[in-house]
């Protein structure tokens, strides 16, 4: 599977260069997801706009690394939804559990946000 990974001090940016994310991929995105996880990445930004398919597997995978950020304390979205893609994750009613926007810069705000806000919530 062709990913790109870009880590940066608050989020580490996982790019799939695939157009479909099927049972074939779906475990090696898992499994870097779960890698960039161990090496201290907790918040993970996933930007899907290449990604025009999806199946069950790679939701899967998707909603493994929205519980491994929330396991850390941290903070998983998704971002560049393509129709096909946005409306299996609508019918899965998996947007009412995953932080979805619509661009990569919104993501990068998201994240700060988020960032923001606990460390005001540990004061």
């Amino acid at each position: 599977m062709r990913l790109v990974i870009d880590k940066q001090d608050k989020y580490t940016l996982i790019c799939p260069e695939e157009e479909k994310i099927d049972s074939l991929l779906a475990p090696e995105l898992k499994s870097e997801v779960v890698y960039q996880n161990a090496e201290g990445a907790k918040n993970i930004i996933m930007d899907l706009s290449k990604v025009n398919y999806i199946d069950s597997s790679g939701l899967s995978a998707i909603l493994v690394a929205n519980r491994l950020c929330k396991n850390n304390n941290g903070t998983f979205v998704l971002t560049g939804l393509q129709a096909p893609v946005k409306k299996l994750v609508e019918i899965s009613q998996l947007d009412s559990i995953l932080s979805i926007v619509p661009t990569l810069n919104e993501a990068i705000d998201f994240v700060f946000m988020e960032e923001v806000e606990r460390e005001f919530d540990n004061e």
